[in-house]
């Protein structure tokens, strides 16, 4: 049967990676698109005309949060995966250089508080019967405080680990009400993160997708632990 699925930062890396790959499984996606100018996932719709629909979407403002929302609402009842994907990257020095305190403070709305007003947001069509009821959160190795090994660019660890600390508040609040929850680190991949397509990296967001699709589908045998898987299914201390 077809899921219905909501992918924030869908324009570009993992994000456009998830896309295609639930596409290709038979799903419906709406795709959370923050670049109107980047035109890979409208080529992508020329495609998929039944099946893919553009949400304009910037997680870090609720008045957009909601307008998106009310987009969705208008095509299905519910959603079944929601996977909050969109993110934002710092710089060197980025927590000693104050001019830099508003662009800090973007990561955090953008990483952060964006997945969480997503989630609050989206309940409704979430909490229809039949529906799988599933969130999904990409962080990173950068969020893990035990094994964070950065030295700079300092607001974008504090950020995710900010997140992992909104999907670990919000497993306790809303597990008891059927939702099941799916923390991802996708590893170093060449992304977008900088802003282009990065040279470095270890892995394609494709490859990562591959793993992130079964991880975010599948069943677990426990359900009621959470906890965060990489690319190479090793889980993660957070």
């Amino acid at each position: 049967m077809n899921q219905m699925i909501f992918i924030t930062g869908a324009d570009r890396g993992l994000g456009l990676a998830l896309t295609k790959d639930f596409l290709d499984r038979g799903d419906i996606v709406f795709a959370g698109q923050f670049m109107e100018d980047w035109n890979e996932l409208a080529e992508l719709k020329l495609l998929h005309q039944e099946h893919l629909f553009l949400i304009p979407l910037d997680v870090s403002d609720p008045e957009s949060v909601m307008a998106a929302y009310h987009l969705v609402e208008e095509k299905t009842d519910k959603i079944d995966i929601l996977i909050n994907n969109a993110g934002i990257s710092g710089s060197i020095g980025d927590i000693t250089c104050l001019e830099n305190i508003e662009r800090g403070m973007q990561i955090f709305q953008t990483n952060c508080l964006g997945p969480l007003c997503m989630v609050n947001t989206f309940l409704p069509l979430m909490m229809k019967e039949n529906t799988t009821k599933r969130l999904c959160f990409i962080s990173s190795e950068a969020g893990s405080i035990s094994v964070c090994h950065r030295e700079d660019g300092f607001v974008y660890p504090m950020s995710k680990a900010g997140l992992n600390m909104v999907v670990k508040l919000l497993f306790a609040d809303l597990r008891e009400q059927g939702f099941t929850f799916r923390l991802y680190n996708p590893g170093w991949m060449r992304s977008y993160m900088s802003g282009k397509k990065s040279v470095v990296g270890k892995i394609e967001p494709e490859e990562s997708s591959k793993v992130a699709i079964d991880y975010f589908t599948k069943t677990l045998k426990h359900e009621d632990v959470l906890k965060m898987l990489d690319n190479n299914n090793m889980v993660w201390p957070f």
